[in-house]
């Protein structure tokens, strides 16, 4: 059973940059509702796309450095990552289809 990896400042860019998959970024804050409506489905995600895509969470309040190097304005904030870059996103609370569209384009 594959768990979403705490991301930080210190930490995103050996997990994430430097990532030899593809990697969801899901930049959220505890207070913020529609986080945690989008909070399960990144943990489903990271449980069946287990070796294929590496799933990460990145608390926006406690890590506000990496928040404004990628201009996050408003959350949920979900980067897709291959390469070291930037490749999609999706901004707000979207249903699971949605993510499964654009994280299979990339790992297809």
């Amino acid at each position: 059973m594959s768990e979403p990896i705490e991301l930080n400042d210190g930490n995103f860019e050996s997990e994430v940059l430097k990532s030899e998959l593809p990697c969801l970024v899901d930049f959220w804050a505890e207070w913020c509702g529609p986080c945690l409506v989008v909070g399960p489905i990144v943990e489903e995600i990271a449980q069946e796309y287990a070796g294929k895509l590496k799933v990460g969470k990145l608390n926006v309040d406690q890590n506000s450095q990496t928040a404004a190097k990628y201009g996050i304005m408003s959350i949920p904030s979900l980067l897709i990552f291959n390469g070291g870059k930037v490749v999609d996103q999706i901004i707000g609370a979207v249903p699971k289809k949605q993510f499964i569209e654009k994280i299979d384009k990339i790992i297809k």
